[in-house]
């Protein structure tokens, strides 16, 4: 046979017609592999051969699970399937979270003219969106006016939250999606004796199935309880502290109303970080902004949120208190799906650096060794080398219960004099500008926002804060110095290294 007749178009094998060509999206934790043994199951038990196969993407490391699934009702012959899936030649697309399903779109799985694409519209950050020092969530909209032009049929919904109402996981709220769908010639009561014969979380998973196929189906939703308005937290204590607090509470009632919610908010942050004489520092300097506030009293709800973080810093003191307070080895094993009798092991990661052991110092003794280069390298010898402290062991565990206890002694560090300091030039600041400019003074308070964390990233953090304040110093006198030093702050916030607030700087030294 000449190479012309070997490379001559053939027909297609009218076999291939019958094959069902199905993908599933999912990271660590989603399920996907159960979901892809029930769709088996399903196939197998209404006379069709399946088959599955998976491309791991090391879960939650580099990406999700790409699952495939073939199936063909049963013939005379074996069907040769496919192990992977083909741009173009998927016929049923199931995304666990909506920035997978806006990747099986870039990646062709999803066609207007044959795909199926089922979707979950919640989100589960990737690292590149965490990273990010503001707001650096992907678009939801964009994704979703993606998928009603790429697909076919598009069905979604928060189909991990309706697994969560369900005691279930959402791996089952999706198989529910998939029998809603029709978009496999199997009954409903296929799916349900699938679950059945997994014979684990069967009822939960039922449940969270039957959801889902509610919300593919276009079936009415059963209707959730109403959930009681939250009360208001209950102080509980000795009576002298609890009349204490209330005391600081009813300063808050002669504030500006639109501040008082903030307010609140913020002293019961400050007394927990500290104490109530600390909490009565914190209502002495909203008051005293809001000697100098006027109508609408942006500046007064601004600083009553930004003065309670300044004075609610993370350093050492506060990350070991939170590592021992009651109730986190409760949530972990919550998290983690641990049962009662399973062995629980918890691990804190501590990586200190010379500078967070100085901070300890009193305030005199730490600047003099922070200004003693010898001294900060034998530190740094001695600390910086990362630490594992078992917390569930009792010796890690009073370690850090004892250094979360030293709050009587913040007040006396070296970290609490340099951030006191800091607060005082940051608020002096903005209170002197009010009265001239009083649009740049708010953005002033809010460029506070910048500052979080602790050691690196506290400090690159404070880095892009004065370079900020710097910018909004050599715009200021002109009409519109808030809004420069506005997107001064929002460039601070798009990525770590600072490149955008570089060049919003440069920019605007170009026209000072």
């Amino acid at each position: 046979m000449t190479m012309a007749g070997l490379l001559e178009r053939r027909a297609a094998d009218p076999r291939l017609g019958g094959i069902i060509k199905l993908a599933a999206l999912a990271v660590g934790g989603q399920g996907g592999g159960v979901l892809t043994s029930w769709i088996e199951d399903v196939a197998r038990s209404n006379g069709y051969d399946a088959q599955a196969t998976s491309v791991a993407g090391v879960a939650q490391r580099t990406g999700a699970t790409v699952y495939y699934v073939e199936m063909a009702p049963k013939g005379d012959g074996t069907p040769v399937f496919s192990l992977m899936p083909a741009a173009g030649d998927v016929d049923i697309m199931i995304a666990a979270e909506l920035m997978e399903a806006g990747r099986s779109i870039m990646r062709g799985f999803v066609t207007p003219d044959r795909t199926t694409l089922i979707a979950s519209t919640h989100r589960a950050l990737a690292v590149s969106e965490k990273m990010v020092p503001g707001d650096g969530i992907a678009s939801s909209e964009e994704v979703l006016a993606a998928a009603d032009i790429a697909a076919q049929r598009f069905i979604h919904a928060d189909f991990d939250q309706l697994a969560i109402r369900n005691g279930s996981v959402i791996s089952a709220s999706l198989f529910g999606a998939l029998a809603g769908s029709g978009a496999l010639p199997f009954p409903k009561q296929a799916f349900e004796d699938a679950i059945r014969r997994s014979g684990k979380g069967v009822e939960g998973s039922l449940r969270a199935f039957n959801a889902g196929y509610a919300a593919a189906s276009g079936e009415a939703l059963p209707e959730a309880p109403a959930q009681p308005e939250a009360a208001k937290p209950r102080l509980r204590g000795p009576k002298k502290l609890v009349a204490a607090f209330e005391a600081l509470e009813a300063r808050i009632a002669r504030l500006p109303e639109p501040a008082q919610e903030l307010a609140c908010a913020g002293l019961r942050k400050v007394v927990d970080f500290q104490d109530l004489a600390y909490g009565g520092e914190y209502l002495d300097r909203l008051e005293r902004v809001a000697g100098l506030d006027r109508p609408p009293h942006d500046l007064t709800r601004e600083a009553a949120k930004y003065i309670a973080n300044a004075m609610a810093y993370d350093d050492i003191i506060r990350v070991a208190d939170a590592k021992t307070k009651a109730g986190r080895r409760d949530r972990i094993a919550k998290e983690m799906g641990a049962k009662s009798g399973n062995l629980l092991q918890v691990t804190e990661f501590l990586h200190p650096r010379a500078e967070e052991i100085v901070s300890l110092f009193p305030a005199r003794m730490g600047a003099r060794w922070a200004a003693n280069p010898d001294r900060m390298a034998l530190l740094g010898r001695l600390f910086d080398k990362g630490k594992r402290l078992r917390s569930d062991s009792l010796t890690a565990f009073l370690q850090l219960y004892v250094l979360g206890g030293m709050k009587g002694w913040r007040r006396r560090t070296l970290r609490h004099a340099q951030e006191m300091a800091h607060l005082v030039v940051w608020l002096d600041r903005a209170l002197a500008l009010a009265p001239r400019d009083y649009d740049l003074a708010v953005e002033v308070i809010r460029c506070r926002r910048l500052v979080k964390g602790y050691s690196d990233t506290h400090a690159r953090g404070l880095s892009k804060f004065d370079k900020v304040l710097d910018g909004a110093r050599m715009v200021e006198g002109r009409p519109d110095a808030a809004d420069w030093t506005r997107r001064l702050r929002e460039a601070a916030l798009k990525d770590e290294e600072g490149k955008a607030l570089d060049g919003a700087l440069q920019t605007i030294r170009s026209f000072v």
